[in-house]
């Protein structure tokens, strides 16, 4: 399959820089596989079209405040974005501009928190060593900021959106620190539609997979297939994996939210032959071929043109079937990515 094929052209105009006034008022395309329709709607209407035969089931992943902006002892400026903690206080991390470190150097955030570069590892990473007193997290908030995506553009100066993304690029039911970019299908949820859904008799269950940087990940290879995933840590509680058996035993629907969601599930699949507690990674790439095992339904976000979330939806709804409703959201000025609007792919 050839990366061309997962292409398309969006205005500049559609990227969403910023999240709706309330999370719920999203707009959502919602894309009936059996008889083709789209309908256009908004992330409310969402408790219209889930019962109790669903089971929704949601990435509880938190996003840390990753991105650290730092300065050598001769005052060059050097970003350090925390990638994944590895072992005690070390952390593989991206750096620019890589070219002015090296290994020792020493990168000064604040008088609380310093780095000092261990090594270069492979695929553009570097291993870091942080430098701190007292509990990481608490630090990391005042010292860190959100790692919003390249295509959302801010003044990091701005204290008043500063704290709307601390805020807002994170899921109200947020609760395992470990993620460099937000589950962002989720930002749409409030706690009042979670209510409602659970007031209709949907039942709804966790998962934690850390998004990394292989869910970002541009594809380069012109050949898709020859593309490999990034590994991210996931992790399904038993009290999960008992929701999703029963429900699969019983006929229910499996509705994901969000691209991670669909990996967690269908990569313990893949690896145990049915939904299990355990405590795992995934480097799960799902394109155009794959037979899903675990999922019915999925709530996502509208992602970048060529990238393995496109594919992993195309392979759900089927390419020409996305690309129709992609055409509809543009034609329609839906917002996209990571702040932007959703589909409810059933």
């Amino acid at each position: 399959m050839n990366i061309s094929e997962f292409d398309y052209n969006l205005p500049e105009e559609l990227i969403a820089q910023f999240p709706t006034q309330k999370r719920e008022l999203s707009r959502m395309l919602v894309l009936d596989r059996q008889s083709d329709k789209i309908e256009h709607k908004h992330f409310y209407d969402i408790v219209d079209f889930l019962s109790e035969d669903d089971v929704l089931i949601l990435n509880n992943t938190k996003v840390i405040p990753a991105r650290l902006l730092g300065e050598k002892d001769t005052g060059a400026k050097i970003e350090v974005f925390l990638l994944k903690n590895t072992d005690g206080k070390k952390w593989e991390a991206l750096i620019k501009p890589s070219k002015r470190v090296k290994n020792e150097t020493i990168i000064k955030f604040s008088e609380e928190l310093k780095a000092e570069i261990i090594e270069r590892i492979p695929n553009d990473k570097w291993m870091v060593e942080l430098v701190y007193d007292g509990d990481f997290y608490s630090i990391l908030d005042r010292v860190g900021n959100i790692p919003l995506p390249p295509y959302i553009e801010r003044k990091l100066s701005d204290e008043q959106i500063k704290h709307l993304d601390y805020e807002r690029y994170q899921t109200v039911y947020a609760k395992n620190r470990g993620s460099v970019a937000a589950p962002t299908a989720g930002l749409h949820f409030s706690t009042e539609i979670l209510g409602k859904l659970e007031n209709k008799g949907v039942k709804i269950g966790y998962i934690t997979l850390n998004v990394g940087l292989g869910t970002f990940r541009p594809v380069k290879c012109e050949n898709i297939l020859d593309h490999k995933m990034d590994s991210e840590t996931y992790e399904i509680t038993q009290e999960t994996a008992d929701l999703i058996n029963n429900a699969k035993a019983m006929g229910k629907n499996i509705v994901a939210v969000g691209t991670t969601t669909v990996r967690t599930l269908e990569s313990a699949y893949q690896k145990y032959g049915e939904i299990k507690a355990c405590h795992d990674s995934s480097e799960m790439f799902i394109y155009p071929g794959y037979e899903f095992k675990v999922i019915d339904k999925l709530i996502t976000n509208f992602h970048l043109p060529k990238s393995t979330l496109l594919m992993l939806v195309s392979a759900l709804a089927g390419r020409d079937k996305i690309f129709k409703a992609y055409k509809q959201a543009i034609e329609m000025k839906y917002r996209f990515y990571s702040y932007g609007d959703c589909m409810f792919i059933k």
